[in-house]
C-alpha cells in the first residue's frame, strides 16, 4: 500500500508529459500576429527564430522588434 501513492505520482507525470506532445505546431498567422514571418529551412542572419510555422517553415522576427 505504500507504493500507490508513488504509482499514482508516476501516472501524472506520464500523462502531463504525453498532454504536451499532442499540443498542435503553429500556424502562418500565429506567427504573423508576434510580429514574425515564416521562413523555409532558417530564418535569415541576424533575424532570430520566436517560433513554427509548419514542419519545415520557422517563424522568424528581428531581434530589435519592440
Amino acid at each position: 500500500m505504500r507504493i500507490l501513492p508513488l504509482l499514482c505520482a508516476l501516472l501524472l507525470l506520464m500523462l502531463q508529459g504525453a498532454a504536451g506532445l499532442s499540443r498542435a505546431r503553429g500556424s502562418p498567422q500565429d506567427c504573423e500576429r508576434r510580429g514574425g514571418f515564416c521562413s523555409h529551412g532558417s530564418c535569415p542572419p541576424g533575424i532570430g527564430r520566436i517560433g513554427i510555422c509548419s514542419e519545415q517553415d520557422f517563424c522568424c522576427r528581428s531581434r530589435w522588434y519592440p
